[in-house]
């Protein structure tokens, strides 16, 4: 993430570039904000699982190509993807070209649909771990942010349980910050304050 270190404490996350306009306004409308939809968080939690080993903004700047090539991330239609479906997705240069991840995000899916065929609604689901609201933290800095945590293991490992893939801690806290399960923005930057209003 880029660093801008300046002191000035009303000023935006230290990681929001302010010369990257696409990354700066994913921290300026969508990072940290609570996502309280079943399929936006499955879409999320696959964008997350596909950025293992890469960067962010990677997957940002491919997000949408990705979307089209995922069918919208519509889990009833990914979750019938064969064989040959996979062969064409690994043709588009605009995504994540991993067969591995293409298959979890197939499995992830099946899974998802699996959850609901059970009546566990996917969103009541994950936010019961935080009570229902997010969790605020108080960070002077990003640096300060854990990659993992009690938490995100104990989610990864339900996550796992019910046969998803692609799910470990890290990559759970990473989705827990961007859909909101947790507040992370830096107590500087005013998105701290104006998501925690949200929930008042």
């Amino acid at each position: 993430m880029g660093m801008n270190l300046s002191p000035d404490e009303t000023l935006p996350c230290r990681w929001a570039p302010e010369d990257d306009a696409l990354y700066r306004a994913y921290h300026d409308h969508e990072w940290g904000v609570p996502e309280y939809d079943p399929r936006a968080l499955w879409e999320k939690l696959q964008l997350d699982g596909m950025q293992a080993g890469l960067s962010w903004v990677t997957i940002l700047r491919k997000r949408d190509a990705i979307r089209e090539e995922f069918d919208s991330f519509i889990p009833e239609q990914i979750a019938m993807w064969d064989q040959e479906r996979i062969e064409k997705a690994l043709q588009n240069p605009g995504i994540i070209r991993s067969p591995t991840k293409i298959k979890a995000t197939i499995g992830n899916a099946r899974a998802f649909l699996s959850m609901q065929e059970k009546g566990e609604d996917f969103s009541e689901w994950l936010w019961s771990f935080t009570g229902g609201a997010p969790i605020v933290n108080q960070l002077r800095d990003v640096s300060e942010a854990p990659a993992k945590t009690p938490l995100s293991e104990e989610i990864a490992k339900a996550l796992k349980a019910r046969g998803f893939k692609f799910c470990g801690p890290v990559i759970v806290y990473a989705f827990m910050q961007a859909v909101g399960m947790v507040n992370d923005h830096e107590t500087r930057c005013p998105r701290h304050a104006e998501i925690q209003e949200l929930h008042s």
